[in-house]
């Protein structure tokens, strides 16, 4: 069997069908304590032993069905943590089930958790936890198989203080005062749909709601939430959307949250439950393509799940396809190429930064002794879209396409695949049509590095603009400065100012009056949305405008979201007037950064120690 290199667990001996988790959040110790009561059924004719993931955690007593059983660790591996053996009093039958109970507690340090003081709330009255599990951090809360290749049930009792809210990715199975702690309450929540562990999710906070669908509410603390209920008022219509090209929703509620601004992504899809940055709360819904991601991810990722993280483009790439499918339905097909566009130039962005050489930009990556976080790139969502916006022309158009993808979730929902098994999909589909797919250079797209062998056709109608615009810049001499005005932006929405800074970005840096004449002209600074300021920011350090460097480092502070946080970080490590001031922010900052983000930070800035 495909051995996943990022965990120790063996599912082809055994597998964890089902955890009940029972434990308690201890703000002051900054530890979740309790018990993770696994069903496992056996896969081989006599099982003995379970191998399970864990790192930095504790575990105290483990029983086999009611009986105490022996349990050892394993060596440590750098960011894989520890395996955990559990010897079964007595051996399992293939088939057998049996009920493996551990009692654990999470480390301060847990890699998955960020504990927050009341004073980094926005409220500032009450503290605040989140979990971030994806790719391999479940096993830094519970003892767990934590590969994507198993999936299970869960249910859960978590007990927090009486004032806080506790919410998970799995429907809300009610509250009750704590019989053990009169100054705490019980959260109970049931996840029937089996999911990988990365799917697991915690948040506590003095968290409210709003409801803005017939299965949404919007989960934020009290200074947000309004906010965030306008701006993400679409996602009912992205549902149904996404229903309509993908198939039902299984998932029963999709609500909303908004994290604390140093959540490292955009969005997280834990099921029923997305979790998203405030930094997409623009004003004006400008950013909603990432609650279209999150919404997509119910299908591809949480139905159809990559068998390891070398595959992770089965889940990104068909994920981005379809939020671009939701985007094309709700704002027109021209809009949808735009967007589709947009992502071919992040894609080469990427690949400028990485190295057109560097085995991280394959497709289908080798991930022995490397770390997932490590790897992470936009890679696997652009250059998984593009070739699947590429068969899409290839096959006869949106319309055929989405036949595909429509038949490939009903196939492969609730399993968890490989590139081949997707491969050999695509062949029985479209079987009229092999003549065509045997001449796609299969190999460049799925192992070779750099920019994929073919580009697609793309409407350019909402691009030209931005060309024309970033053009006049990049040629400007000194003396045409004056021809620019605020009257260039006037016909542009924000997602067209994004494209245009992304233009200027993928060229050689511009002269510093340029970008001062721009901030003249344009009054940038002033701009909050998240994309644009950005891009901005990244534009006015690469020209070595001093100026910048307050804001770039407090746009790199003031939010955590890596895709911002890194770059900006990165840009100002590589401005010989900044370098210094950016190794001491990052310094001074580091213990209240988000665990995941300090090591990048860390290692991009050469501080890891």
């Amino acid at each position: 069997a495909m051995a996943d290199p990022s965990s120790f667990a063996s599912p082809a001996c055994c597998l964890t069908r089902h955890l009940h988790l029972r434990c308690r959040a201890d703000f002051g110790a900054r530890v979740l304590r309790g018990t993770a009561a696994l069903t496992a059924r056996a896969e081989r004719e006599t099982l003995r032993c379970l191998v399970l993931d864990t790192k930095d955690v504790q575990v105290f007593k483990v029983t086999v069905n009611g009986q105490d059983a022996q349990f050892a660790f394993g060596e440590k591996h750098s960011f894989k943590g520890t395996p955990l053996e559990i010897t079964f009093p007595n051996e399992l039958r293939r088939g057998q089930e049996a009920i493996v109970e551990i009692s654990f507690e999470s480390s301060p340090q847990s890699s998955a958790l960020q504990w927050f003081t009341p004073e980094q709330t926005s409220g500032k009255k009450h503290p605040f936890l989140f979990s971030q599990c994806q790719a391999i951090h479940c096993r830094a809360i519970f003892p767990c198989q934590d590969t994507p290749a198993v999936k299970l049930t869960y249910y859960a009792e978590i007990s927090v203080p009486k004032e806080l809210v506790a919410l998970m990715s799995a429907n809300r199975d009610g509250e009750a005062p704590d019989p053990e702690d009169s100054a705490h309450k019980v959260y109970r929540f049931s996840q029937n749909v089996p999911i990988p562990c990365y799917l697991f999710a915690l948040v506590i906070g003095a968290l409210e709601s709003r409801k803005i669908g017939p299965r949404t509410l919007v989960w934020a603390e009290k200074e947000l939430v309004d906010k965030s209920a306008y701006e993400f008022s679409e996602a009912e219509a992205m549902l149904k959307t996404a229903e309509d090209l993908a198939g039902p929703y299984v998932w029963g509620q999709y609500d909303l949250l908004v994290l604390p601004p140093s959540f490292p992504y955009g969005g997280m899809e834990n099921p029923c439950l997305t979790f998203v940055t405030p930094t997409l709360l623009a004003g004006d819904r400008s950013l909603s393509n990432v609650i279209a991601h999150e919404i997509s991810h119910s299908w591809t990722g949480n139905l159809v799940t990559n068998k390891t993280w070398e595959h992770f483009w089965l889940n990104e790439g068909h994920t981005v396809y379809l939020e671009r499918r939701i985007g094309g339905r709700l704002f027109g097909e021209q809009f949808r190429h735009f967007q589709a566009l947009g992502g071919w130039r992040e894609l080469q962005n990427t690949i400028n930064t990485l190295g057109d050489k560097n085995p991280v930009t394959n497709l289908v990556i080798n991930l022995d002794e490397v770390d997932p976080d490590v790897a992470y790139s936009s890679v696997p969502y652009e250059k998984g879209f593009a070739l699947l916006f590429y068969l899409e022309q290839l096959l006869g158009g949106p319309d055929i396409f989405i036949g595909f993808l429509k038949a490939y979730v009903q196939t492969f929902a609730y399993k968890s695949i490989v590139t081949e098994d997707w491969k050999k999909f695509l062949y029985s589909y479209f079987k009229d049509k092999v003549d065509i797919l045997d001449k796609v250079d299969w190999n460049s797209w799925f192992h070779t590095p750099g920019m994929p062998p073919v580009k697609p056709t793309y409407d350019t109608t909402l691009s030209n603009a931005c060309i024309a615009l970033s053009q006049r810049w990049i040629q400007a001499k000194e003396s045409d400065l004056g021809s620019f005005s605020s009257a260039d932006l006037k016909e542009m929405s924000s997602h067209q100012l994004i494209e245009f800074l992304a233009l200027l970005l993928l060229e050689a840096p511009l002269p510093l009056s340029h970008v001062q004449r721009m901030q003249e002209v344009y009054n940038f600074n002033a701009i909050n949305n998240s994309e644009i300021r950005f891009r901005w920011l990244r534009l006015c350090i690469r020209s070595k405008w001093e100026a910048a460097i307050p804001l770039a480092l407090k746009m790199a502070t003031d939010q955590g979201r890596m895709k911002f946080t890194r770059p900006l970080f990165r840009d100002l490590y590589g401005f010989d007037k900044s370098r210094d001031l950016a190794v001491k922010t990052f310094l001074e900052h580091r213990a209240s950064m988000h665990p995941v983000t300090s090591m990048l930070v860390g290692k991009d800035l050469k501080q890891d120690q």
